[in-house]
């Protein structure tokens, strides 16, 4: 049965085929799965517009297409051409839907009518259209847009005069340009400069007048001070600027109220840059007069909208590994959870007269789809089916909350996924380590944890402290003690499993990825319990990533001070201090384009390693950031670990799977041959 008690539309779904009939999950399975998202509601709740991301193995890239399902019940259909586009939205009245696609390398924006017909190309402006908003009666469009370059500097960058001058001006660590705003006539397609100043924009809200612009920046972009930025109000139209907060902690997410009189936002605080969770704060931006309003909520809260009396913000927020509706009353600041889904719901778009609302759902067994939804939670209908095969194809693991005490006391929960039957003796046992380090391990689906059900192990997904989803005191539980208190939460973990009788104790692994593969790191020169590890874009010491990388997180909370105030910490919590300690054979992964851990790191740790002759391997993959986007490198990536994990955790010389070659494969091969 399945775990979603609020919508019974789930028990009608057909009973899968017998067990026997079924198989494993592969790698390439999760690679060829739909993935759909982007749910958005249109103001009379009577359709909702969806992405679907599919595989094209041969471009080797994902395609996105976009697509439109009546609430009402029907088959979706294509509804955006092959051009596609991006950053989707209604006009008010629902008539219009916006979007921006590229032109000549520029991104501009273009219009469609809902009821049927092409789009229309609505901009022709000098540089790429960024983030847009709707004034509310629909006549106009106030978008941002970065600063043209003169003709002689675009000549002069183009010959090769493109030297960085960092952090100065608009520039971080790569050449950056200010951004203004400028506004749109539907109607007549001009457009106006609204501001001429130099800063960095980033989120913004048009007034219900339009009038006035809430938007928050900064007039620097050095990459550790996002607590820079602050609230300011634009008049429309005199142009005239005013600060609303000065502080040094960082805002966003700005929503008006209806009638134009409040302001919502979320920050953590209104004084310094603190280690917690974002709250939902209230502004008079004719005072100044400020109040948090979110205190009775402890966990995640990301998507809110107003009510239409705007007495109540709706918000969608995670609290532990589930995520659900909630309710706040601006007045009394009372939540009320709306939904008691077990899994993650999550709302994303809402309908005019907030009644109804787009989510997409997904739990341990339940791959992701778009739903619809009242806001009083009293229903819920599956718009999508976009994978019916794994239900009927596809063995899954077993999913479920445990929880255990820690070293110190601390409570710790986690989720424990088995293989499916009922095994008779100890599993090997794979320890997986979240990103973060304010990450979190959510009720949802996952192929990648699904394969390793198949291929027999038994998962550990701790949610240490410092992960979010919980409470402020758990999220900054590792402050001033990274690798500490959440190293002891690791391994307290896997002690509680093994004393179950569910994990074997000499057979285990340990995976992570970028603070996973960062505490997955120092796990292996902590312990030599671990017979085989995979570490991916992590950092290996503190001090050299100082200037490279992000710092400001390590700077203020994980470590504290700075490598030249604090060096014996930045030293000692480093896991390339202690690497002669490492006797686990660690496999190494790192996209070479990584910005946010940066490759070096994993390269020293390599290097150490087999200076040591410690057995390791390190597998670069060129062009990848922090989150791999290349098809054949993600395979290359999960096929090398498992291969690893096999060999080292329990003696299996593994051999993958051989992919499947579908017709689309036979035909481009075709065609090159022809060419």
């Amino acid at each position: 049965m399945r775990k979603l008690a609020l919508l019974p539309v789930m028990l009608l779904l057909a009973v899968p085929a017998a067990a026997q009939e079924r198989r494993a999950m592969t790698t390439d399975d999760g690679l060829d799965m739909i993935r759909v998202g982007g749910a958005t509601i249109s103001p009379d709740g009577s359709w909702v517009l969806f992405s679907k991301s599919e595989l094209d193995w041969g471009e080797n890239e994902r395609k996105i297409t976009w697509w439109r399902v009546p609430t009402g019940g029907g088959e979706p259909y294509r509804f955006i051409g092959e051009e596609g586009g991006s950053g989707f939205q209604f006009s008010p009245d629902g008539s219009t839907l916006s979007f921006t696609r590229s032109v000549d390398e520029k991104s501009q924006l273009f219009l469609m009518r809902t009821d049927g017909g092409e789009a229309q190309k609505l901009s022709k402006h000098k540089t790429s259209v960024g983030s847009y908003r709707w004034s509310q009666d629909g006549s106009k469009i106030f978008f941002v847009a970065a600063e043209p370059r003169s003709e002689e500097e675009e000549k002069a960058r183009k010959d090769g005069d493109d030297a960085i001058f960092v952090d100065e001006g608009p520039s971080g660590q790569r050449a950056g340009t200010w951004n203004n705003f400028w506004v749109i006539d539907v109607a007549s397609k001009e457009e106006k400069r609204i501001t001429e100043v130099d800063h960095r924009i980033g989120s913004f809200a048009v007034s219900p007048g339009a009038d006035r612009i809430a938007f928050t920046s900064r007039s620097e972009n050095r990459r550790n001070q996002q607590n820079h930025s602050e609230i300011r109000l634009l008049d429309v139209e005199s142009g005239e600027i005013r600060q609303l907060t000065e502080n040094r902690a960082p805002e966003s997410r700005l929503v008006w109220a209806p009638d134009g009189q409040s302001l919502a936002y979320t920050a953590r605080t209104d004084g310094e840059w603190e280690l917690m969770l974002d709250k939902i704060w209230i502004m008079d931006p004719e005072s100044g007069d400020k109040r948090m309003v979110s205190g009775a909520f402890d966990g995640n809260i990301s998507t809110f909208v107003w009510t239409p009396d705007a007495s109540a913000i709706l918000f969608s927020g995670l609290q532990g590994t589930n995520n659900n509706l909630f309710r706040l009353d601006v007045g009394s600041g009372d939540v009320v959870k709306v939904t008691s889904a077990l899994g993650s719901l999550s709302p994303s778009s809402f309908s005019r007269d907030r009644t109804r609302m787009a989510y997409v759902f997904q739990d341990f067994d339940t791959p992701s789809d778009v739903w619809i939804g009242s806001t009083d939670g009293s229903s819920g209908v599956r718009l999508t089916d976009a994978n019916p095969w794994i239900e009927e194809k596809i063995v899954l693991g077993k999913g479920e909350l445990i929880q255990w005490t820690s070293k110190d006391g601390t409570a710790i929960e986690g989720i424990l996924m088995l293989p499916s039957g009922d095994p008779d003796e100890a599993l090997p046992l794979l320890l997986h380590i979240h990103g973060g380090p304010a990450g979190v391990f959510r009720n949802a689906f996952s192929t990648q944890n699904h394969v390793w059900a198949g291929l027999g192990y038994a998962q550990l997904f701790p949610n240490v402290r410092g992960s979010s989803g919980y409470d402020d005191e758990l999220l900054s539980g590792n402050a001033r003690d990274i690798g500490g208190g959440d190293y002891e939460d690791l391994m307290t973990g896997v002690d509680e499993v093994v004393a179950r009788g569910i994990a074997d104790p000499d057979q285990l692994g340990l995976r992570g990825w970028s603070y996973g593969g960062i505490l997955g790191g120092w796990t292996v020169t902590q312990t030599d319990r671990f017979k085989g590890a995979s570490i991916g874009a992590m950092v290996s010491d503190w001090t050299s990533e100082y200037g490279p990388g992000f710092n400001h997180d390590v700077r203020l909370w994980y470590i504290g001070g700075t490598p030249w105030e604090n060096p014996g910490e930045w030293r000692e919590r480093s896991a390339l201090t202690h690497v002669a300690n490492v006797t686990t054979p660690t496999l190494i992964l790192h996209g070479m384009n990584d910005r946010t851990d940066t490759e070096p790191q994993s390269m020293m740790f390599f290097q150490t390693l087999k200076d040591q002759g410690k057995i390791a391997r390190y597998i670069r993959f060129p062009r990848e950031p922090h989150g791999f986007r290349e098809p054949r490198h993600q395979r290359t990536r999960d096929v090398e670990e498992i291969r690893w994990i096999q060999k080292y955790v329990r003696g299996i010389e593994w051999t993958p799977w051989e992919r499947p070659k579908d017709e689309k494969d036979d035909e481009k091969d075709e065609k090159k041959v022809i060419s």
